[in-house]
């Protein structure tokens, strides 16, 4: 994929020293799970105002944060249960679903159970080419060859039934990793967004950044004033282990979002992504005149300092790992100041990380109204 750059090394030499997540720091659970009285919106919102101010809120004071013509880009993609439990010899592994590609075949990242670690997964070598992974109900897939040269994790590989949705509804659940306490029902994977695909498609993971919103907040948002501008990307794998940029992925920004983008751009509002897949999405639609037009396919954009943003004022996003080639992304919207002192802030007020943790809000310095196209 061009363009891409490697998280973790292309971030030491931009002298963004994030250092490891601190101990004790990973939501284990959702946050409605941690005690009573408690629903999804009861998280921590970091705020960061370009690299001059930093401030900790109530996700629910959001609607306070915001401005009346503010547009809130949202993924409408469902999580996927993604992960089923299957076979490879007398070996028995974890099939993680990725991505559906054109031509029907399924990106898909094979693993070995762990049950030392309450049932997750550990990596594995990816392949053979060849090999036959024996599904539930009698269904099997054939791995034929890795997704990307040079990047054996995920593979390509037909399987014998043509509905593989159906079969994840079946058989699967979502997809978890070790720093999570136990598994959670679909629903907590899912967000106030989602709309199940036509086809049956959906995210290998979810689009976390939307979670902590509720029907509530969304009715709050909208009486101040503040749109909804809905998207789809549907995401794959992220093998927190991995630390890998973004694979492609499918996407469609519909007409009526980029007008309503377009709209608020030339009334002076802000446009702010609910998610680094809304990022990577509305970016892939936006010209080099910084018009959005309702596009869609496949997309391998990777937003980083050098391409900068074209649409986007601001951010909403979970913590990312030191790792992530997404913290380039992050620079790209807010700088790289701003990343620091925010990261450096969420790690001195004790916030949590991963999908079910504490969420970000990066804003451009509007005291600067530079765009790097």
């Amino acid at each position: 994929m061009s363009g891409v750059v490697g998280g973790d090394r292309a971030l030491r030499e931009k002298g963004l020293h994030i250092t490891d997540i601190p101990p004790g720091l990973v939501a284990r659970v959702p946050a409605e799970q941690r005690g009573p009285g408690l629903g999804r919106d009861s998280v921590r919102l970091l705020v960061s105002r370009g690299a001059a101010e930093v401030s900790l809120h109530a996700f629910r004071e959001l609607p306070g944060l915001l401005r009346a013509g503010d547009v809130l880009v949202v993924n409408t993609s469902a999580t996927l249960p993604a992960a089923v439990d299957a076979r490879l010899g007398g070996e028995e592994v974890v099939a993680h679903f990725s991505t559906r590609g054109p031509d029907g075949r399924w990106a898909v990242e094979l693993r070995d159970r762990d049950r030392a670690a309450r049932g997750t997964t550990r990596p594995r070598p990816g392949g053979p080419a060849g090999a036959v992974v024996e599904l539930p109900g009698g269904e099997r897939l054939v791995l034929e060859e890795p997704l990307a040269a040079g990047a054996e994790r995920l593979w390509w590989a037909r399987t014998s039934r043509e509905d593989v949705p159906a079969l994840l509804h079946a058989y699967g659940r979502p997809i978890r990793y070790g720093y999570t306490e136990r598994d959670q029902p679909l629903s907590a994977y899912q967000t106030v967004f989602a709309v199940p695909g036509a086809d049956g498609a959906g995210s290998a993971e979810m689009p976390s950044a939307g979670r902590p919103f509720t029907a509530e907040l969304v009715a709050e948002l909208v009486r101040r004033g503040v749109q909804f501008a809905p998207l789809t990307l549907h995401t794959g794998v992220a093998s927190q282990e991995a630390h890998e940029p973004p694979y492609p992925e499918p996407y469609a920004v519909p007409a009526t979002t980029a007008w309503l983008v377009n709209a608020a751009k030339a009334a002076g509002g802000r446009v702010i992504a609910v998610g680094t897949t809304a990022v990577r999405a509305l970016e892939s639609a936006a010209g080099g005149d910084g018009v959005v037009r309702a596009a869609g396919g496949w997309t391998d954009l990777v937003v980083t300092p050098e391409r900068g943003v074209r649409v986007v004022d601001g951010l909403l996003t979970g913590l990312h790992e030191p790792q992530a080639s997404h913290l380039l992304m992050l620079e790209a919207v807010a700088g790289r100041e701003a990343v620091r002192r925010g990261y450096a802030e969420a790690a001195a007020r004790l916030c949590l990380w991963h999908e079910f943790g504490d969420v970000h809000l990066l804003l451009k310095d509007e005291s600067t109204h530079t765009m790097n196209c």
